[in-house]
């Protein structure tokens, strides 16, 4: 049997067909376009999974259920993402919506928690019973393993990492609150850090590899022009590590977890991210001496683990 697997994102919408062994047999992706109406997000979602469907020469017999893994809140039970503030999102019954297209099980999970459950049944965390896993992308995802289960509160809304408050009075976030993590440490703040100082500092390589035009700037530019000696690139990647840090010290002060998964785009820096990183965790960490710390790891499957986590999430 074969597993449908979708990764709801604010920027693209990911799906892939995954095998019983969370192998990845055909995926694809196409922009979200976050603010248009939850009905044509959800067509496009539907033309997407069809499409690989043909394009692998599947039938759909074959097919056992579609995970659906989406920031926010879902309703597990009804097939409801409650709340997504990064696509605007209030009680749309996505499964409903879904299965007027497909006559499958339909599965709804949080995308952060989707991520956690590829990485701990097969990837950098795999084995591993206290697990945190951070997803950064168009907002900052948690996803939180203890004692071997998946951690979701008692309705359903835990694990909202991203949306702990590291300033105050700070800058504005997509939920309404101040000082978030996420308006500090996602790939969306990131830019915008990128393009303020790109703006401030016209001399900067920055401006000249978007050739003048910040509308082109992207999660990698600071660290690509950081590589290639700009001052003001490397200012802009030292801050933004500088609270992802302070991000994740609360995490590991929170939960001891045997091990941090960063998943999303910004993960694939691998080493120029995660050992200044490391080192700056050291000091913040309430238990640095005389335990065994929390390792810090990239996410084994990258962006991958969205769309094979919410494959599994029928067999979690």
């Amino acid at each position: 049997m074969y597993y449908i697997g979708i990764d709801l994102g604010g920027t693209n919408i990911a799906a892939g067909i995954v095998d019983g062994n969370g192998t990845i047999i055909n995926k694809g992706s196409v922009p979200t376009g976050r603010t248009r109406a939850s009905e044509e997000i959800v067509k496009d979602m539907c033309l997407l999974v069809k499409n690989l469907i043909n394009d692998a020469g599947i039938d759909q017999a074959e097919i056992h259920s579609i995970g659906i893994g989406s920031p926010g809140t879902p309703d597990r039970k009804n097939g409801v993402i409650i709340y997504n503030n990064n696509l605007g999102f209030r009680n749309v019954p996505i499964r409903k919506l879904l299965q007027e297209h497909f006559s499958l099980p339909v599965y709804l999970e949080n995308d952060a928690n989707c991520a956690a459950i590829a990485e701990c049944v097969a990837g950098a965390a795999k084995n591993e019973p206290y697990v945190v896993v951070i997803t950064i992308g168009t907002g900052i995802g948690g996803g939180v393993i203890i004692d071997n289960k998946l951690y979701t509160g008692f309705n359903g809304a835990g694990g909202e990492l991203g949306h702990v408050v590291i300033q105050m009075d700070g800058e504005e976030c997509t939920c309404g609150r101040k000082g978030c993590w996420e308006s500090y440490s996602s790939a969306t703040a990131l830019i915008r850090q990128t393009v303020r100082a790109a703006a401030e500092n016209p001399q900067s390589l920055i401006n000249s590899m978007v050739e003048e035009d910040l509308g082109r700037i992207s999660a990698r530019t600071a660290f690509d022009a950081a590589r290639m000696g700009d001052e003001t690139a490397k200012r802009v990647v030292d801050q933004y590590i500088e609270m992802l840090a302070e991000g994740l010290a609360n995490m590991i002060n929170i939960f001891q977890p045997n091990v941090v998964v960063l998943g999303g785009g910004v993960s694939k820096e691998g080493e120029n991210l995660l050992a200044p990183l490391r080192e700056k965790i050291k000091s913040r960490t309430y238990c640095s001496e005389g335990v065994e710390n929390t390792r810090i790891e990239a996410a084994r499957f990258g962006n991958d683990a969205g769309i094979i986590g919410a494959a599994l999430v029928s067999k979690a």
